[in-house]
């Protein structure tokens, strides 16, 4: 038999020792590689999935931020660094091993946008690749990264530019191409100075990291509360706060739900509603698509302070409790969570004086909140929300009295899901004006890209 030892390997009794154990990664990288490993194969969302990590490594505080900014900024970031490491590796991305792959744009993220040292970044990604997949792949890490750092994201993104206009925005911005090309169309439709320098602004705020914005809802908090807390006010909505940092569930207004954490848009669309003038009866309003409640609690409070009552519609059954447990400090406005398919009434004609159909979309409109969400829609999803979309207005319409006010609002600036939607259902029906639109912009106005539509139903 021939002696094992020949070959590089012990032997049973040959003396040898054990293979040295692999070096443990830095807690906040390796944080962040669960983060992104989960994202890839389990369809997780990122800022669902992030403080339930951030938990398991007992990060916090600082450690806690830079995770937050290197998965989110890394997975917002990733199509462009696709192309910068594709052009530094010995083979195609598409045959790097999805392991090392998310290491890699890691480690790209803290060389092309983080403030980290070159030789650190480097460094502690190699470790995480040789303690997570194994050594080979350890080396070919430390290869690639190390072509990364030898121009910054601005010269790549140059050098390795096509010249076509949109794409390349979508490869300097980090969007699919189609998307690129839907956000363009609807940004055309505001008839902007600069097309492409609007454009630029408006993709690069898609990757810049949101501020956490509160809502002081009317009648359970105050401004001022929230103020001392550390917010700042910003003037685009009555109830807004900026919060500068630290976790807005540790301010006791948030903790007790007489606060909330509330994009400004997602403000401006209910407080839309709750302000369009309304002659007669105003006791009675509905939230047709309520999940999972941030505008219902604001419309509650408003109400409350009318005495007014809000109906919340959910037809899933999760995102109904989800209603319901925050909404619960605002119960004196709330007539009911009800669980039904909003394109089928489960309530009489003319019902209510004022209908929000916050409908589902495309999301595109909030693209900087969920890093992942770019990479996953297709164009082909956004054509099929379509008819359901035209259907939720309809029965909105339907729902609300002579008249009555209807607000139609997308997290989305897609024309196809905004403007067209509203056209469509219009020109179906006699009994209805369109008094206003607007069209929020993260470029702009510091928002997601909210838009809502203000119709009223005709006197009979």
């Amino acid at each position: 038999m021939a002696d094992p030892r020949r070959r590089g390997r012990p032997g049973p009794s040959s003396g040898g020792r054990p293979p040295k154990p692999r070096p443990a990664a830095d807690p906040s990288r390796l944080a962040a590689y669960d983060v992104m490993t989960a994202v890839r194969l389990d369809g997780a969302y990122t800022n669902l999935l992030l403080p339930q990590v951030l938990r398991k490594y007992g990060l916090s505080g600082r450690d806690a931020g830079f995770v937050t900014e290197l998965v989110s900024g890394t997975i917002r970031r990733q199509g462009t660094y696709d192309v910068i490491i594709g052009a530094c590796a010995d083979r195609p991305v598409a045959r790097i091993e999805a392991k090392v792959l998310d290491a890699l744009r890691l480690g790209a993220h803290q060389l092309l946008a983080m403030r980290v040292p070159s030789h650190a970044a480097i460094s502690t990604t190699v470790d995480l690749v040789r303690s997570t997949v194994g050594q080979g792949p350890a080396g070919f890490t430390n290869a690639v990264l190390r072509r990364v750092s030898e121009h910054p994201l601005d010269e790549w993104i140059r050098l390795l530019g096509p010249t076509k206009v949109h794409a390349f925005a979508a490869f300097a911005h980090s969007h699919p191409l189609w998307v690129v090309d839907t956000l363009a169309e609807a940004l055309a439709a505001t008839k902007p100075a600069d097309m492409r320098v609007e454009l630029d602004a408006l993709l690069a705020a898609d990757n810049a990291a949101p501020k956490v914005m509160l809502v002081a809802r009317p009648g359970l908090a105050t401004l001022d509360e929230l103020i001392a807390a550390g917010g700042e006010p910003t003037g685009r909505s009555p109830y807004a706060v900026e919060l500068g940092g630290g976790d807005p569930s540790a301010i006791p207004a948030v903790a007790e739900g007489r606060a909330g954490v509330q994009d400004e848009g997602s403000q401006r669309v209910a407080l839309a509603l709750a302000a369009a003038p309304l002659d007669g009866r105003d006791e009675l309003w509905l939230d047709l698509c309520a999940g999972p409640g941030g505008k219902t609690a604001l419309l509650a409070a408003v109400a409350a302070q009318r005495g007014a009552l809000v109906v919340a519609n959910e037809r899933q059954h999760h995102r109904a409790r989800l209603v319901a447990d925050g909404t619960r400090a605002a119960a004196a406005g709330l007539a009911g969570v009800i669980t039904g398919d909003g394109t089928r009434r489960s309530w009489a004609s003319g019902s209510f004086d004022r209908v929000l159909v916050d409908a589902p979309c495309s999301g595109l409109g909030a693209l900087r909140r969920r890093p992942e969400a770019r990479w996953r829609k297709t164009a082909d999803e956004v054509q099929e929300l379509v008819p359901l979309q035209q259907h939720l207005l309809a029965t909105a319409l339907d729902s609300v009295r002579p008249g009555g006010v209807v607000v139609y609002a997308t997290c989305s600036p897609v024309l196809a899901e905004t403007r067209d939607v509203v056209d469509a259902v219009l020109a179906g029906r006699d009994d209805t004006t369109l008094e206003r639109t607007e069209q929020l912009w993260p470029h702009r106005h510091g928002s997601d890209a909210m838009y809502f539509a203000v119709l009223r139903r005709a006197e009979a």
